[in-house]
């Protein structure tokens, strides 16, 4: 991990997502997208393959088997993780606005039964969206860890 990769462990969430699945890239250019421009740089991503999601998952055995999205949040006890349901949720909320209510009336539904309809369309994320690359933009690359 670089300096300055590191440096994002202090400061900024970071949603680690599957880098092969074309669902999850999907949803990474909803979120830039449908960010305001005002929490644009409040937010880092990097693959769960990369060098970076790799040391996250081993820091957290919680997430031993875990090929969801992570939202791993900054603290000074080494890094708060949400997969599943809680990590979509947390992202929703960093949208605000719409979807920011949206992500908040999640919190409302049991997390079993989240996490059942996470689960059921995570197994099936590879047969509903073909593979994709996701392609960000220069400016929108510099928020990507490796």
């Amino acid at each position: 991990m670089s300096d300055n990769d590191r440096s994002h462990l202090n400061d900024t969430p970071v949603l680690l997502y599957d880098g092969e699945c074309g669902l999850c890239a999907g949803s990474v250019q909803f979120i830039l997208r449908h960010e305001p421009a005002h929490r644009r740089e409040a937010l880092r991503f990097a693959p769960l393959q990369s060098d970076w999601g790799r040391q996250v998952r081993t820091r957290h055995p919680e997430l031993a088997g875990v090929d969801s999205v992570v939202w791993f949040e900054p603290t000074a006890a080494g890094g708060r993780v949400r997969y599943h349901s809680a990590a979509g949720l947390a992202a929703l909320r960093h949208l605000g606005g719409f979807w920011g209510v949206l992500g908040a009336l999640g919190w409302l539904v049991p997390r079993p039964l989240r996490d059942a309809v996470y689960r059921a369309i995570a197994r099936r994320r590879f047969d509903l969206v073909a593979p994709a690359c996701l392609l960000p933009t220069p400016e929108q690359r510099a928020r990507f860890l490796a």
